[in-house]
């Protein structure tokens, strides 16, 4: 697919300064930018290349001031990284896909909307309903009593259990599990465990996009709930009962235990552990690798360690933990000056 400077610029809302009817057909990295392909700056520390890449066309900041020459045609935007991101939205955009590959199995129960793909041996059980334009790709299991909303995306591999709801303009990607079997036991007699049916379901709202092999298990009882425009990054664990806000994001490897709920417009980096049952404020951040063992009840407040706490004095503390062995060799010096002391033997 190629595209000129011209209209890239009317797709994104910017100016061509430059020649506007130069070709690309591809995107690089501004310092090892091609001929026919476009790149872009959205962070000065790379101002240096945009004078020597080869990239015939580079999106910049409509703020940037032109130290030397350059000969790139530049498109000067309001924020070279967003539209960046809609420009790939744009070219990765998925190729036209409707109807049912075979083999595959619907079931004559199930109900299908208009214009929906359903790849190779999928599996689609019954009383379950997909809106309109949903794309499914191959070896993907849809179990009954599930509804998907108008254009959601479901990747090669997803598994939707029984009961789970999945709103519209979602993405699952590949490995993604819905609405597993919660981690519930009960101490029985002796050494052994009962477990504890999980009768709930998922719900997943609009716009809300969960990377590959991360799982949400169903609630023990009522829904696990990841509301509108939460997006979850590759291997992240959702327990039974967890409910996260409205456009919270989450990097990967995290965990996050049973009944806890999480706030809107929270962000969490990977790594974090969360234990269950308890509360985190809107617009809460958690460093990476952090560990939070209590509830985090003041908006918009930054954490780091394990067990976590503010980042501004956990970072002071830990200058403090790093000298450590400094800090100790001197008490120990100081230690062994007082002991001379008292003796009569200091020099």
């Amino acid at each position: 697919m190629k595209f000129t400077a011209q209209r890239i610029a009317e797709i994104l809302g910017g100016t061509v300064h430059g020649d506007p009817n130069v070709e690309v057909s591809d995107i690089s990295r501004i310092e090892d930018g091609k001929p026919g392909t476009l790149s872009f700056l959205a962070n000065n520390k790379y101002l240096p290349h945009l004078f020597k890449t080869q990239a015939s066309v580079v999106l910049v900041s409509e703020n940037l001031t032109l130290t030397n020459s350059v000969s790139s045609t530049l498109i000067k935007v309001k924020d070279p990284y967003g539209a960046l991101a809609k420009l790939l939205t744009l070219v990765e955009q998925t190729p036209d896909r409707r109807g049912l590959e075979q083999p595959c199995y619907v079931s004559p129960e199930a109900k299908l909307g208009k214009d929906v793909y359903v790849g190779a041996f999928s599996y689609i059980g019954k009383n379950t309903v997909i809106g309109d334009n949903v794309l499914i790709f191959p070896n993907t299991y849809i179990s009954e009593n599930v509804s998907i909303g108008d254009e959601t995306v479901i990747y090669s591999g997803a598994k939707i259990h029984h009961n789970s709801e999945i709103g519209s303009k979602c993405i699952l990607h590949s490995g993604v599990v819905i609405g597993g079997d919660g981690f519930g036991f009960a101490p029985s007699v002796g050494s052994d465990y009962a477990k504890v049916p999980q009768v709930g379901n998922v719900i997943l709202e609009d716009q809300v996009e969960i990377g590959s092999n991360s799982t949400i298990d169903r609630a023990t009882i009522g829904s696990t709930i990841i509301r509108k425009g939460v997006k979850l990054d590759n291997l992240i664990q959702i327990a039974h009962n967890v409910e996260s806000g409205e456009d919270t994001i989450i990097a990967a490897q995290t965990g996050v235990s049973g009944s806890t709920k999480i706030g809107r417009n929270c962000m969490i980096g990977g790594q974090v552990g969360i234990i269950g049952h308890i509360q985190i404020a809107d617009k809460t951040r958690i460093a990476a690798q952090s560990g939070v063992g209590q509830s985090l009840t003041r908006e918009g407040v930054a954490y780091q360690g394990s067990p976590c706490f503010e980042v501004m004095p956990y970072q002071r503390s830990y200058v403090l933990f790093r000298k450590l062995p400094e800090l100790y060799d001197r008490i120990r010096h100081l230690e062994e000056e007082i002991k001379n002391y008292k003796t009569g033997s200091l020099e």
